[in-house]
């Protein structure tokens, strides 16, 4: 039971699927995913008060190496409790969710073989019912409740659902009655648009999206699902990954330019000039099309998003709840505050996760490029682009981030202590003020005689890991936090740089 708990992180499965990288062993194969999708099988029995042979279950990949094995075992375990289990292909993450809503699958619940951005060894397993993603407790449970049995293999129950081609017709669906073009069929025609899907799952959208609605794609790159990753990382907050496609969009003056995690529940866009809109102004924004469709919604974001998208937001007549890193927390703190009667319609990262209430709040990159799209279509009427939306954002003038690995044993109070020590020490220097309301660390703005910024300090959700965040409204204004927060962490032996 304790080597199956190892594999938790947070609300998904995730390990090492394939031998390759020094020091990581493989420990998580076809036997692995066999025993957790018998203890998802009869969870869900449980759940949904429904025997295990009347059970229908989506399974989804992405372009990893290691997929196509992982899902034998997944199958396999499935037949063994008399659940009919559904081969979804290449396919995203939220498509998985979808399948469980979409009227001609409605399935009970859904699997998907991902580890996001992470490198080509890894792989894991995330687990959605028509309620959503299962949570941190929902997978402790499941992976607790393992009793390890003989593997036997057994493909011969295995139904095949094209669940690309239903998730791109909804798509796409959207995008038509979303911009009531006079070509209602071909909203986007006569526009160039591009997509770099970083060979992840993610190339669907430029056959299967873009062109139906008349969209020039001619550009657009890394649509072959390898998991090998050969080109980039795919990932919209990767440096190269972005650069990557700032250049294909400026080579092919296009309209927009478009990138995809690996599995398609994160995204960011370029602008015709070449502008990333990833990050704050991902989330800027996607307030600013929240707000103007639900005036006053509270958005909730991360821990480390910056002053200048708070003023952003309530400028906008908007309310900003920032909160706690992790999708999973910025998405149950924007339902929480529904069901407490605080409209809230839109919880996104810094990432690039994102998710809108009228969206059953999951986190979903091609909802929110769909999004954009609808907006990009009006504004062009007007010959305006996207980016005139967050001209008013302010941003800094200098950004650092900083990770320190702890390598005491007990990581997580050694790092409590540090935070402890850190907030008493900032409480009694003239230079820093506490940030209040405030949910995860220790935030102050800080100001060294005109020099002014703020600075986040947290643990790590997962790992013996201190991340540190610093921005300044000042050129090289981090230098001078960075330098006293340094001298205060030098008396803790156990931090490395």
């Amino acid at each position: 039971m304790s080597s199956y708990l190892k594999l938790q992180n947070g609300s998904d499965v995730r390990g090492v699927a394939l031998e390759g990288v020094p020091g990581e062993s493989v420990n998580l194969t076809h036997l692995e995913t066999y025993h957790i999708a018998i203890s998802f099988a009869k969870w869900l029995s449980v759940k949904l008060n429904k025997p295990t042979d009347a059970l229908r279950i989506s399974v989804g990949c992405d372009s990893r190496l290691s997929a196509k094995s992982l899902k034998k075992g997944i199958f396999s375990g499935l037949a063994s409790c008399s659940v009919t289990p559904y081969d979804c292909g290449i396919t995203s993450t939220p498509s998985v969710f979808m399948s469980t809503v979409f009227e001609e699958s409605q399935f009970d619940g859904g699997i998907m073989l991902t580890a996001s951005h992470l490198p080509f060894n890894k792989n894991g397993m995330k687990f959605f019912t028509r309620e959503g993603g299962l949570n941190k407790t929902d997978i402790h449970t499941l992976l607790s409740s393992i009793v390890p049995t003989d593997y036997l293999e057994d493909l011969s129950t295995v139904k095949e659902f094209d669940l690309v081609k239903h998730y791109s017709q909804h798509i796409v669906q959207m995008i038509r009655d979303g911009v009531n073009a006079d070509d209602y069929n071909q909203p986007l025609k006569n526009m160039h648009i591009i997509v770099d899907a970083g060979n992840g799952a993610g190339g669907f959208f430029a056959a299967h999206v873009l062109s139906p609605l008349g969209a020039d794609t001619s550009g657009s790159q890394f649509l072959d699902p390898d998991g090998n990753f050969p080109n980039h990382i795919p990932n919209p907050e990767d440096t190269n990954a972005i650069n990557s496609i700032i250049h294909a969009t400026l080579k092919t003056n296009a309209d927009l330019g478009i990138i995809f995690d690996t599995d398609v529940d994160r995204a960011a866009v370029i602008d015709h000039d070449g502008q990333a809109i990833n990050r704050n102004k991902l989330i800027a924004l996607m307030s600013a099309i929240t707000l103007s469709e639900h005036p006053g919604s509270t958005i909730v974001t991360d821990s480390v998003t910056s002053d200048g998208l708070e003023k952003f937001i309530t400028e906008l007549g908007g309310h900003h709840h920032r909160f706690k890193r992790g999708y999973k927390n910025v998405i149950d703190e924007s339902i929480r505050l529904n069901n407490e009667g605080t409209p809230s319609h839109l919880a996104i990262e810094t990432s690039g996760h994102g998710a809108f209430k009228d969206n059953y709040f999951l986190d979903d990159g091609a909802y929110i490029v769909t999004k954009i799209l609808i907006i990009l279509a009006q504004l062009r009427k007007e010959n305006k682009d996207i980016s005139d939306l967050i001209t008013t954002l302010e941003e800094p003038k200098d950004a650092v981030e900083i990770r320190l690995t702890i390598t005491e044993d007990d990581f997580k109070s050694y790092g409590q202590t540090i935070l402890d020590d850190f907030k008493s020490y900032v409480s009694d220097n003239p230079h820093y003020t506490l940030v209040s309301p405030n949910y995860e660390g220790v935030r102050v703005n800080y100001d060294f005689d005109g020099i002014k910024g703020w600075v986040l300090i947290r643990l790590s959700l997962h790992d013996p890991v201190i991340p540190i965040n610093i921005e300044s409204t000042n050129e090289n204004g981090c230098d001078v936090a960075q330098k006293d927060l340094f001298s205060f962490l030098e008396a803790y032996d156990q931090l490395a740089k």
